[in-house]
């Protein structure tokens, strides 16, 4: 009887034309579906929050940059605060700045409603401020000429910098940094909401 079915003489009691599949086999597919199961209905889809789309609103090429508004009681820093946004958007958006409003896709207005300036640190000996600190504050808006739709309704965004009069800074010095701050800060609310 032995001699009847091929195979070792240790294989005793097991049938070599038995074509089911072992535990690991069964166990490696069970695992193969479950991907599979989990790729297809969740895996790839819109919520995992990976995009090919730009970060900025689609179907607008260019921005009017209207004068921001200077409600501080420091002069000049409107001006600073706009050439700074324009080169940022520039620079890094898809959109170009436009001169005319007739021309252009979008319009962006804003409002400076604080300028101020705080010690940062006192010369122990006499009083006298080593280091301040400048805080804009500016109001923006940002409108769709297409549609109407405001993609920024009167967001605040505030920046800060510092200076020191012993290293020649003035105030000048720091509204112009803390109007690129600002202008960056605008930028980043332009793109698209996650």
């Amino acid at each position: 009887m032995a001699a009847n079915r091929p195979g070792k003489a240790g294989d005793r009691g097991r049938r070599t034309d038995d074509r089911r599949p072992s535990w690991s086999i069964l166990f490696s597919l069970s695992c193969v579906l479950c991907l599979l199961s989990s790729v297809l209905l969740g895996g790839c889809g819109a919520s995992t929050g990976y995009s090919n789309d730009s970060l900025f609103p689609s179907g607008l090429g260019s921005v009017y940059l209207q004068m921001f508004d200077n409600r501080s009681f420091r002069r000049g820093i409107e001006f600073t605060l706009s050439d700074a946004l324009a080169k940022r958007v520039e620079a890094d958006t898809p959109y170009k700045i436009v001169s005319s409003r007739d021309r252009a896709d979008s319009v962006m207005s804003g409002q400076i409603v604080a300028a101020g300036e705080s010690i940062l640190t006192i010369e122990r000996d006499i009083g006298r401020a080593l280091e301040k600190e400048v805080v804009l504050t500016a109001v923006v808006n940002w409108k769709n000429l297409k549609d109407g739709q405001l993609m920024i309704n009167s967001k605040t965004v505030t920046a800060t910098a510092s200076y020191s009069d012993f290293q020649g800074q003035d105030f000048t010095y720091a509204s112009a940094v803390a109007a690129n701050k600002l202008a960056r800060s605008i930028v980043e609310l332009m793109k698209n909401q996650w």
